[in-house]
């Protein structure tokens, strides 16, 4: 393979609404460093991390739900953000070229990438993700440390691949860090949406037993997923029917959406149970009462840089068809503004894919 000087793309220009993100076809081609590996991009899926990365929802400035066309200037996982930016943290796609330190058998190879770019001590704040403080995958190609680019083999589309690695690798974290096993019963909120379709699949994969909440008009869809009890997350009683449905409360809340109903779907969770959440679609803004924390010994996480061995075990439960993809909608890359405008109404299930190879 040998890649072009120029490529297709999607350039983020600033923080702001849609009209930040700018299709062109004069962008460089990457070249990889010594020990990265050029990927050309067969589609890429798109996330939450976005949007918010395009407003800046990540500034503490901003108190408003997800999705809301409220900007502020620091908005990356780490602060400030440098611009113009290519987005995307899910490319799929083959191995086109690698660096002089990687071996030239891995060209062809078709691989996922694991977003986390980590710095060789492993601390967490130095870690970047693709797509915020690298260059991601809403172009023809993009570049990644040979040690990010697993290799697949499975009869999956690239499409449905690039449903899976920020969503089901963040999904994964959360029950890792929680430490979710066989017989626990699980709450997941958001449960429509990329992560929280995850969350089901990876908690039943588990032996776990989940109560997902969603919209009325999504209950069949999240069902389908196969979740035990789906319950309509506009429900009056909603933290008692949790409690029912689970015969006495949840060993585990996984939550993405934290808003106003936070603090009673807090006090579903058992005495020794767990928290944890990767996301705030409804508001981070939330309140606790503290007594309830301690007086149970609940532990709480939060889960952003996953550990590596995460990321290769969702790989295997791929390939082995242990967890199936659930994809809404694509668009192709020119097509980018309106997908987002799309994956901001949230009447879609699943993930929404960008096809980026022609």
């Amino acid at each position: 393979m040998t890649a072009p000087e120029r490529m297709r793309g999607v350039v983020l220009t600033g923080h702001g609404g849609l009209d930040r993100l700018e299709y062109r076809e004069d962008l460089l081609t990457p070249v990889p460093g010594p020990d990265e590996v050029l990927i050309e991009v067969a589609a890429c899926g798109m996330n939450n991390t976005d949007i918010n990365t395009r407003t800046g929802w990540y500034s503490k400035d901003v108190t408003e739900p997800t999705g809301n066309e409220v900007t502020a200037d620091a908005g990356s996982w780490g602060g400030a953000l440098g611009f113009p930016r290519i987005q995307g943290a899910d490319p799929v796609g083959r191995i086109a070229a690698v660096g002089h330190d990687v071996d030239g058998s891995r060209i062809g190879e078709r691989v996922l990438v694991d977003a986390w770019i980590r710095d060789a001590s492993g601390e967490l704040d130095k870690a970047e993700y693709l797509g915020s403080e690298r260059d991601g995958g809403y172009a023809e190609y993009v570049k990644v440390p040979e040690g990010n680019a697993h290799p697949v083999e499975v009869g999956l589309s690239d499409v449905e691949l690039a449903s899976f690695p920020c969503s089901y690798a963040t999904a994964e974290h959360m029950l890792h860090r929680a430490g979710v096993s066989e017989g626990h019963w699980v709450l997941v909120t958001g449960a429509s949406g990329g992560v929280g379709g995850a969350l089901v699949q990876l908690a039943m994969r588990r032996g776990a037993r989940v109560v997902a909440l969603t919209s009325s008009s999504k209950i069949e869809a999240v069902r389908a997923l196969g979740a035990e009890v789906v319950l309509d997350r506009g429900s009056e009683h909603l933290a008692e029917g949790v409690v029912a449905a689970s015969g006495g409360g949840v060993d585990v809340f996984a939550d993405v959406v934290g808003g106003g109903r936070f603090p009673e779907l807090f006090e579903t969770i058992k005495r020794g149970g767990h928290y944890a959440t990767a996301g705030a679609i409804a508001g981070p803004i939330v309140s606790l009462d503290l007594r309830t924390l301690y007086l149970r010994d609940l532990t709480m996480h939060g889960a952003t840089v996953l550990p590596p061995e995460v990321f290769a075990d969702l790989v295997s439960y791929i390939e082995q068809e242990e967890i199936q993809p659930v994809v809404a909608a694509t668009f192709r890359l020119e097509q980018l503004r309106d997908a987002e405008e799309a994956f901001m109404r949230k009447q879609h299930v699943g993930s929404i894919v960008i096809e980026v190879k022609r």
